[in-house]
């Protein structure tokens, strides 16, 4: 399939009516790919919120603030008491914010996650960040937001520490470390210093090809990805307003020279996710050429659909990428409008 907007939208239509007809009870079947745990099929990433979000972005039949009550329920009949306030893993957070019927619950989550060590935007507090500010907590965001800049700082403007699991490690990418959390900070820090703060990091640890660039997932790691949440395009696609032009275009040229992800259609690593690193640019440069690399990506995403049913590795992102090529909207799921 070429470009052309009303197969496009047919084809948007399409995914929301798949998605509908496959969801079972308050959740929708896990897809062979994904390792889903019992708690994950209810969160933002894998599971329910995050299908009702996207949903609601893309209009739907389904009576999408019943089934969040429902899956707010259910999550509360077995709840994970070691993650409860990560955004996109299992937890309430996402639902709470999803439903709104429980804001001081909300509250306490996003106040309890404030020094959470897994400094990233999945289970730590750069995502609840995200979810006070979306839920008008302003008291909440600042002073969590003053926590991560005073983590920042005590880094040297580097990279945060990541601790998962008992391990200690750095991330550069939006999904687990350094892009996602400058991007947090944005409001916080004004633009000029956070340009020239990244700048510093992302000249480190760039890998360059010619005019082409890429970064490995963290320090001293293998330069083996090419995506959303690993390497140049989700660092374009969170930071691409405040990089070097050298930065941002090498980039995105890595991003369209490796073409659409045999992974799948999804954000976080598949093409639909790449794609906006394309369409990033094009919002800062204003060259034509960059909207029609997205929409190619588009198109490419859309033909890879596989039933697959969450927002960040599932067709629905396909849809949303697809839908933000349609309105040149080149703000991310969650990370951007949330």
């Amino acid at each position: 399939m070429t470009w052309d907007e009303a197969r496009v939208r047919d084809a948007i239509a399409s995914v929301v009516a798949d998605a509908e007809a496959a969801l079972a009870g308050c959740v929708w079947p896990a897809h062979p790919q994904d390792e889903v745990a019992p708690s994950d099929e209810l969160g933002l990433y894998y599971g329910t919120a995050g299908m009702v979000w996207a949903l609601r972005r893309l209009g739907t039949s389904v009576d999408a603030d019943e089934l969040g009550a429902e899956a707010l329920a259910c999550c509360r009949e077995t709840p994970n008491l070691e993650e409860s306030a990560s955004l996109f893993f299992d937890g309430e957070t996402a639902l709470l914010l999803l439903t709104r019927s429980d804001d001081e619950r909300l509250r306490e989550l996003i106040a309890g996650n404030t020094r959470n060590p897994s400094w990233e935007v999945m289970l730590g507090s750069p995502g609840t960040i995200l979810a006070a500010r979306a839920a008008g907590f302003d008291s909440e965001a600042r002073l969590s937001t003053d926590i991560l800049l005073e983590e920042w700082e005590r880094h040297d403007w580097g990279l945060w520490d990541h601790v998962l699991v008992g391990r200690e490690f750095q991330m550069i990418g939006p999904a687990h470390g350094f892009a996602g959390n400058v991007h947090v900070l944005r409001g916080c820090v004004d633009d000029d210093t956070l340009r020239a703060r990244i700048e510093r990091v992302l000249r480190e640890y760039a890998m360059w090809d010619g005019d082409a660039v890429n970064w490995p997932p963290g320090p001293g790691q293998p330069l083996d990805r090419i995506q959303w949440c690993h390497g140049a395009p989700g660092i374009v696609a969170t930071l691409g307003d405040l990089m070097a032009e050298d930065l941002l275009i090498g980039g995105a040229e890595t991003t369209w020279r490796n073409g659409p992800l045999e992974k799948g259609p999804g954000l976080c690593h598949g093409t639909a996710g790449n794609g906006y690193a394309l369409l990033k640019t094009y919002a800062v440069t204003g060259d034509d050429v960059w909207l029609e690399r997205a929409r190619s990506f588009a198109v490419a995403a859309l033909d890879q659909l596989q039933q697959r049913y969450s927002l960040m590795t599932g067709d629905i992102g396909a849809a949303l990428f697809a839908q933000a090529c349609i309105d040149v909207d080149a703000r991310f799921p969650i990370l951007d409008v949330l």
